[in-house]
């Protein structure tokens, strides 16, 4: 049984709850997402696999998941980019939003979304559990897609893009 952060609307630590409680209740709680660019400017995409409890078959960025109680954010970005997509690299925090978002199966993600972003040009050796393919796209390329297929990128991903798309330019 996991166990996720509730949180109120400024990040403040308020409890803790199961994680399907938390979707079923539509509870506030952390979370992070992770998005990792190689060094073509690339942007990581993973299609999460088709059994997961909500957002099944979509694209979204490289690992999002939620912190575990007593676990610091950082580190929990870096545990899950790990189990998810088999390595890990340095990130750094760009910036927290909170979104809510209703599934057609009676879930609810209301997330305060910790956004962390990273460099990586190795292997990528995925666990098939948690993703069903990946790809490397440009900034354009995923904006396109975006604006032509919405349905097939996840919430959260919608969201969390533009800003991240922002801050890309500041980069380069």
């Amino acid at each position: 049984m996991t166990n996720v952060i509730l949180v109120d609307v400024n990040d403040n630590p308020v409890g803790k709850a199961e994680k399907m409680q938390a979707h079923k209740e539509g509870l506030l709680h952390r979370a992070f997402s992770v998005f990792i660019f190689n060094s073509q400017g690339k942007m990581l995409l993973q299609q999460r696999a088709q059994h997961k409890y909500h957002s099944g078959g979509l694209w979204t960025n490289a690992c999002c998941s939620h912190p575990e109680p007593g676990e610091e954010t950082d580190a929990a970005a870096l545990r899950r980019l790990h189990e998810e997509m088999g390595f890990t690299v340095p990130v750094t925090k760009l910036f927290s939003f909170v979104y809510k978002a209703s599934f057609d199966n009676g879930l609810t993600e209301y997330e305060f979304d910790h956004v962390f972003a990273g460099k990586y040009d190795g292997v990528i050796d995925f666990n098939k559990q948690e993703v069903m393919d990946y790809c490397y796209k440009s900034m354009d390329e995923v904006e396109s897609a975006l604006f032509l297929h919405p349905d097939q990128y996840t919430a959260w991903f919608h969201i969390a893009f533009p800003k991240v798309k922002e801050w890309w330019k500041g980069q380069q």
